[in-house]
């Protein structure tokens, strides 16, 4: 167990080079495919879930926007994996670093604004001024919704970085309560075992639930300019 908090966030180096790149390429080898006729089970509860996610993003879309299912359903995946790998010991989870939700956060909401501006500008531009809104507050208003649109792919980043860096630190703070009560109190060590157990459930379920809630506001955001 790293004394320091925040080791874990670090970004690892192998030889000196950053291990950036070869720990974000990792989580593809995770996605399991077969070439007999028959998956097994692993193989096919994967598939179901990626279907299941498929048909509730794009049960709203028209057929521009089905267009994107490709490059969502690889996002959500990806993100997935990459939330699940951080949870092994000894790891690395990129989705804790700003910089990297960012860099997958503003391309995407930029290209559902640039598609929302090409084929429905007035609507687009419709959505900065509400309907009915009175003359003296036009001004002030396009400029608050003008920047709650440039924040979106920031609120994107940052919800999934706090929530993925939030139970890691959790799990880090439990698990060395775990070491430190070993020696001294058995019943507590048990119980906060049973605790760290516990949390490290809930830490899967909210790496996919977080995965999925990325991709469905890029999917809601896609929606909105199709």
């Amino acid at each position: 167990m790293n004394e320091n908090l925040f080791t874990s966030f670090s970004t690892p180096t192998i030889l000196n080079q950053p291990a950036t790149i070869p720990i974000i390429l990792l989580p593809t080898l995770l996605i399991l495919t077969s070439k007999h006729p028959a998956n097994n089970r692993l193989a096919t509860i994967q598939q179901n879930l990626i279907q299941l996610a498929l048909k509730q993003m794009m049960a709203t879309h028209n057929a521009k926007g089905q267009t994107w299912s490709l490059m969502l359903m690889s996002l959500v995946t990806f993100i997935a994996m990459t939330n699940l790998l951080g949870l092994l010991p000894y790891s690395f989870t990129p989705t804790t670093q700003l910089s990297m939700n960012l860099a997958m956060a503003i391309p995407l909401w930029a290209g559902t604004v640039m598609l929302g501006f090409r084929f429905k500008a007035k609507n687009s531009l419709a959505h900065l001024l509400p309907q009915g809104t009175p003359t003296p507050l036009i001004p002030m208003l396009v400029v608050v919704e003008t920047m709650s649109l440039l924040i979106q792919p920031m609120a994107l980043a940052v919800r999934l970085t706090a929530n993925i860096t939030a139970g890691h630190l959790l799990m880090h703070l439990v698990g060395n309560a775990v070491l430190a009560l070993s020696t001294t109190n058995f019943p507590m060590t048990l119980l906060t075992s049973t605790l760290l157990v516990l949390l490290t459930a809930l830490e899967i379920a909210v790496a996919l639930i977080q995965a999925y809630v990325f991709t469905l506001l890029i999917s809601l955001y896609l929606r909105n300019n199709t």
